[in-house]
């Protein structure tokens, strides 16, 4: 029997023990993250399934069915330092609850095999989001990926090797598509779409695209005492005319732009800064829009840099287009949710999410968000009402066996 409460005893007993009084704690690779790991094998240890980790480092458990098709069940245990207590483990936590429902109503042998996923590194410790799914989907660039590093200057390649995992043979993860045949993800919305609306559940129709860079921009250093404002090539003036443009050139194009991350150098009181590293994440569902989004951002870059004297350089962190999920189950996911409440929506999801990869690696895919309260994520305070966890829990489980039902029955009878 279905028990959306032991989910959320799940969440509360792993935000225990990986987390504390500044949020989640759960870092790609760090020891918290290993101990949400052992939490969560041990609950699978009680279950008649498989468990392995593929060479990327994505751990799979794997519930044999009556059919050798695959339906997958995604999700992720990282994530950002003190971050939110659902974000990713959500995700897990309810699936490893369908597997339960499925392992008893069949006799560990449901109508096709369900494969569980915790996929490795979704938040990007180091710039690039969605490593081990990406890896699996065969998009993953293990040379360029490697060189990437974290805020304390870990390189990718580094922290992986410190867990076992050969960068080199990441892409080896892909075999693990053949017999795929669809992907459900559960996970709160992250935005204010579904508290604005009065709603609890929606069905995802695709992923936003994102253009993420690391843009370096170069003045010279100069004495802060003895040099006057107008003869200063100040690489932070061409960030700070950039940071109050951003919002309007933006809003212009309907997508939304982050400068997150800032350093500048040489970093001292009495200089003028010289270089000012700053990231750029701009994201939008539209193809043109994204591409638009990116154009305005060097456009008004050069112009600020001519302007103060300074230049710049661009290095590219991750690109994904806009991924739109399958229309049928789409419409499943609809069904399932007006299967357990009065009302539902579809809408776009502007974060990332491993099911974008999954997508864009021609496996069926779909989502079902739930209502965050304030619209808050990546921070402590996220969080959402209990009763809405469950009803989430329990439109999963509907999903589940109406995608069941369509890799059984073919197409159109997901929906139904």
């Amino acid at each position: 029997m279905l028990d959306p409460q032991r989910t959320i005893s799940d969440l509360r007993e792993l935000q225990r023990r990986t987390g504390d009084a500044q949020g989640a704690q759960r870092v790609a690779y760090t020891a918290p993250w290993h101990a949400a790991r052992a939490f969560l094998t041990s609950q699978l240890a009680e279950l008649p399934v498989t468990v392995e980790t593929d060479p990327a480092g994505n751990l799979w458990a794997t519930l044999p069915g009556e059919a050798e098709q695959e339906l997958w069940i995604g999700g992720h245990l990282d994530s950002v330092p003190n971050g939110g207590w659902l974000d990713g483990c959500l995700n897990v936590f309810a699936g490893l609850e369908v597997i339960r429902r499925l392992s008893e109503q069949y006799q560990g042998r449901p109508p096709v095999t369900v494969r569980l996923v915790d996929w490795a590194d979704e938040e990007g410790r180091f710039g690039h989001s969605l490593y081990g799914s990406s890896a699996v989907s065969g998009h993953l660039n293990p040379e360029a990926a490697g060189a990437l590093t974290d805020r304390d200057g870990v390189t990718m390649r580094e922290a992986l090797a410190g867990v076992g995992i050969d960068l080199d043979h990441a892409l080896d993860a892909g075999a693990q598509r053949q017999k795929a045949a669809a992907y459900i993800e559960l996970h709160i919305e992250q935005g204010p779409v579904l508290e604005r609306q009065g709603l609890s559940l929606g069905a995802v129709l695709g992923t936003c695209g994102v253009e993420r860079h690391r843009v370096t921009v170069t003045g010279r250093a100069a004495h802060a005492g003895s040099t006057p404002m107008d003869a200063r090539q100040d690489a932070l003036l061409v960030l700070g005319r950039l940071s109050q443009d951003v919002y309007a050139w933006t809003a212009t194009h309907a997508g939304v732009s982050t400068i997150g991350s800032v350093t500048t150098a040489p970093g001292i009181a009495t200089s003028v800064v010289e270089t000012c590293e700053f990231t750029l994440d701009q994201r939008h569902l539209d193809p043109a829009g994204l591409r638009a989004l990116w154009e305005a951002a060097q456009t008004n870059l050069a112009r600020y840099c001519e302007e103060g004297g300074c230049t710049f350089t661009v290095s590219p962190l991750f690109q994904i287009e806009p991924v739109p999920f399958h229309p049928e189950l789409v419409n499943a996911c609809e069904q399932a949710i007006l299967q357990v409440t009065p009302a539902a929506i579809r809408l776009p999801s502007g974060p990332l999410h491993d099911a974008a990869e999954v997508a864009r690696a021609g496996i069926p895919t779909v989502m079902l968000f739930v209502q965050s309260l304030g619209g808050l994520s990546h921070n402590a305070a996220e969080d959402t009402r209990d009763a809405d966890l469950a009803l989430s829990v329990r439109a999963f489980d509907r999903l589940a066996d109406r995608v069941m039902t369509w890799m059984v029955g073919g197409e159109g009878q997901a929906g139904r």
